[in-house]
């Protein structure tokens, strides 16, 4: 039998295939689980056509190995590296391809990108294609994922991916295969492209920032426009007025960390449910002292009453993300049982 030993006749995967055989079963385990399906898929063909392979050009795929390795000195990998050493071996289709996929959600396998994916930014691609192509998706993530996918779909829509997946068989390889490659090609490059933020989410952030009057006018300019999407930034939007979403423990908290000065400028030009909401969280003589001060201060510029809500606002963020207080969104899950 032919025994291979032209070392410079061996490809990129063939070289690959023998390092994977020479470094045992345990090690090459642990390899194989850092490569996607595709890349499993060469290498196991590879494997299989080997042939038999002298000990001379493995001894020499390994003085190989170990010289580029330790001639390269320190590491450094980047999104830009690796776009400079894939440019060198494959075309610029290929290239853009491949880092629009990695600078999309992580994970190996399509599946495990998609866990990744925010379910809103999941649920409005799939509301637009077959039901019994979302039916296979949902039945292929994890279940809670799936859950909060289908709560975000349309009512109807759902119903019918809902009925599809109750009637579903065993999915074909071949129709697996083929939503993953629509997935890969279509919504993750999309997904990749626009850097996983919602546009929506992204402008609702912008206006908070708005003094009050740039807002109002650039909110009722975009009405005329566009009143879908001004409803939707609205809905996203996080105001001074939103703090009446906090509970009693979550007002308290956010006055203990809030400066006394800003708090008594912010609530001068606050609506008289949010002044009750933070005087009766407050001692008597702590809320008649605030009130005073107020009465005291006389009449305050509006760009000031702005930046010291806007700064009560930012704080409530901070102190909800660290998950010191909870803001309502007013669904039945956020009701407090005691």
């Amino acid at each position: 039998m032919r025994v291979r030993d032209d070392f410079r006749s061996l490809t990129g995967p063939e070289k690959a295939s023998i390092m994977i055989l020479a470094i045992g079963e345990d090690n090459a385990v642990k390899l194989f689980s850092h490569m996607d399906d595709e890349e499993i898929k060469e290498i196991s063909q590879t494997m299989a056509n080997l042939g038999n392979v002298s000990s001379n050009l493995v001894e020499r795929l390994f003085v190989e190995f170990a010289e580029q390795i330790s001639s390269t000195g320190s590491l450094v990998g980047s999104y830009e590296s690796t776009e400079r050493l894939l440019a060198k071996a494959l075309d610029p289709d290929k290239v853009s391809s491949i880092m629009e996929e990695i600078r999309g959600p992580a994970g190996r396998t399509m599946w495990d990108k998609l866990a990744n994916v925010n379910e809103v930014v999941l649920a409005n691609y799939l509301k637009n294609e077959y039901p019994q192509t979302v039916a296979v998706v949902l039945s292929k993530i994890k279940p809670d994922h799936a859950s909060r996918v289908l709560g975000a779909l349309p009512e109807s829509f759902a119903m019918e991916v809902i009925m599809r997946m109750l009637r579903m068989e065993a999915v074909q390889k071949e129709v697996l295969d083929d939503v993953e490659r629509t997935l890969r090609n279509e919504f993750m490059t999309n997904l990749a492209r626009t850097a996983r933020r919602d546009s929506h989410e992204m402008m609702a952030d912008i206006f908070n920032s708005l003094d009050r009057n740039t807002e109002n006018r650039f909110m009722t300019l975009l009405e005329e426009r566009n009143r879908d999407s001004a409803e939707k930034i609205k809905a996203l939007m996080f105001t001074f007025e939103d703090l009446q979403k906090l509970d009693p423990g979550g007002v308290q908290t956010l006055l203990r960390n809030v400066d006394k000065d800003k708090l008594g400028i912010a609530l001068k030009g606050a609506s008289e449910q949010i002044k009750d909401l933070f005087f009766s969280n407050m001692s008597e003589r702590a809320a008649k002292i605030l009130k005073e001060d107020m009465s005291a201060m006389g009449a305050v510029r509006l760009r000031d009453v702005d930046e010291a809500q806007m700064d009560m606002v930012n704080l409530a963020k901070d102190l909800a993300a660290k998950g010191e207080i909870i803001i309502s969104e007013g669904g039945a899950e956020d009701e407090l049982i005691y």
